[in-house]
């Protein structure tokens, strides 16, 4: 699995006013468990919609007779190889060209 590292660029007001409600130390590790907590819960919650959404199709679909995985990893792999899977990018710009 490949890991994604970003740069996060903040102004001192922006630091100053996220210290204000985060606890927060001169190496700005509050701040940064802050960002990595947001991160982790965007991810969880878009596992969440996938899984449920995925589920639900794949039960729905009368030619899927396969078992469905119990584990992310796998689950994930059998979604996105399927013929019928659009990542949110793919499904916009369809969205688009239709206009």
């Amino acid at each position: 699995m490949a890991t994604h590292n970003k740069t996060v660029s903040i102004t001192d007001d922006d630091q100053k006013i996220l210290s204000n409600d985060l606890y927060n130390d001169t190496d700005n590790k509050g701040i940064d468990e802050w960002i990595q907590e947001a991160l982790d819960g965007k991810i969880n919650n878009c596992w969440k919609r996938f899984r449920q959404e995925w589920t639900q199709k794949l039960m729905d679909d009368e030619s899927f007779t396969d078992p469905i995985p119990s584990n992310k990893t796998d689950f994930i792999a059998l979604v996105t190889a399927r013929s019928d899977y659009k990542n949110r990018k793919t499904r916009d710009d369809e969205a688009r060209a239709k206009g």
